[in-house]
Formats: C-alpha cells, structure tokens, sequence
C-alpha cells in the first residue's frame, strides 16, 4: 500500500472551538499529530480557556463546558510551545484550509506571535475526500479505514482519525502522489491571499472577493478610494485578511516614494 512520502514533519491539527467564525471564534482545545519521515510520531493535545463564554450549540457537539476550561491556559501563553512543536511542519487537518489553519493563524497573531505558513504546504483531507466521494469525518473514517470513529468532536481522536484516512487515500486512488507537494497542489483551491478569502489572485492582480468592489483589483480600489482601507481596518475582519490588505496598501505606498 502506498504512503506518504515526508521531506519534513507534517503536523496534523483538529480544533474544538467555541464557534465557525475565524474572526470572533476561539480555540478551546487542539491536538496536533507529528508525523515524522520515518512515520514515527508525537502528539500534543492541549485544552485552552477561550477568554469568553462557550455556547450551547458548540458544548452540544464537542461536550466541552466553560468549566471544563476556566483552570487552562489561555491561547497566548500556549502560543510560543504550540509554535515550537510546529516548527518546520508541512500542515494537514479536516477541512483544516478552511478553517483549523486560518483560525490557528488568527490566534497567533492575537497573541502577537509570528507563525509564519508562507513556506509550508496544506493538505486538505477533507478537500480530498470531497473531490473523490464527497462525504463527512465520520462517513469518511467508515468508508476509507471501515471503522466506526469513536469519541467524534474530541480533537484528538479527529486528529487521528483524518491522519488514518489520509493513509488510506494514497492506497484507494493511484492518481494520488505520496509527497506533501502534490496533496498541497491537488487540494489547494482558488489562489486566494488571505485565509478567509476576501483576497484572491486574478490575472497576476490581488482583487477584492467580496462586497461592492468583488473582482475589483485592490489596488486600483485603494488608488481611487483610500478610505476603503479605512473602512476595512475598522471593521470585523479576520486580523489575517487585514495584515495581507496592509501589506499590499504599504507596497502601494512605498512605490509612490
């Protein structure tokens, strides 16, 4: 059976949250699975007290109560051990380009730590499974590994779960090549610039993707509009889209020096 063939360490992460929004949301547990290129592997499964109430809705899927958290560490003193064990990973998760990866990158900017995932490569199990069966975790977990995934909306056990499944992908469908470059490249979606997509490449342009300038470049919005950069920094979007909507704004202006 074919499989997975590392250069480097690839972490693979599961989130429980206190909700979907990567802008307001906060992690309250994560697990990460190490996996090395000699497939050994280490583990890190962590509870983090989110600094505000968990909803109802949310303890209905994972089980997890404000008390169960109030005695844990908050994200940011968590922030530099969770960086350090993920130093040098190539990322993996379920639904994890979505989601998992762009609220762990808003957390660390919270906690103004540099995470930086512009060298690292995503695998998207998920995005594989959709592409080939299109199902969920748990059908997912049945279908590839024919088992029943046990302790579902723990992290840990969803971790593992996707880890197994990416390990019998490589040995359902020939087409699929062992080496984290190829996943990254067959699941990767649209070229988008920041996690939440409000930024995506067109023609060899960033352009708006939302609102009423979606498919505008942003540049010639920021030109012609310049307190449109305002607005945006003000209002509710995730830290990652406003840190790459400056970053393009200060190249604007150091071009005009």
């Amino acid at each position: 059976m074919p499989s997975l063939l590392l250069k480097r360490p690839l972490a693979v992460i599961d989130l429980e949250t206190t909700g979907t929004n990567v802008a307001t949301d906060r992690i309250i547990e994560i697990a990460i699975i190490k996996v090395f290129p000699d497939k050994s592997t280490q583990s890190k499964v962590k509870r983090i007290n989110p600094g505000m109430p968990i909803p109802a809705g949310s303890t209905a899927i994972h089980g997890i109560k404000d008390e169960d958290v109030k005695d844990a560490p908050l994200f940011k003193q968590l922030a530099g051990e969770l960086k350090q064990f993920m130093d040098n990973c190539d990322l993996a998760g379920y639904n994890s380009n979505r989601f998992d990866i762009p609220l762990l990158v808003e957390e660390f900017l919270r906690a103004e730590i540099d995470f930086d995932v512009t060298k690292r490569k995503f695998v998207d199990v998920q995005r594989i499974f959709h592409l080939m069966e299109k199902r969920t975790l748990a059908a997912a977990y049945k279908f590839y590994c024919d088992k029943q995934l046990e302790n579902a909306h723990s992290a840990e056990a969803d971790a593992l779960a996707t880890y197994e499944i990416l390990e019998a992908q490589l040995g359902r469908y020939e087409q699929l090549q062992e080496d984290i470059d190829s996943l990254a490249a067959f699941t990767k979606e649209e070229d988008y610039i920041d996690f939440a997509r409000r930024l995506v490449m067109q023609g060899g342009q960033e352009v708006f993707n939302f609102g009423k300038y979606k498919g505008r470049p942003v540049r010639e919005v920021l030109k012609v509009e310049p307190q449109y950069y305002d607005w945006m920094m003000k209002a509710d979007f995730p830290l990652n889209t406003k840190q790459k909507l400056t970053e393009i704004f200060h190249n604007m202006m150091l071009k005009k020096i």
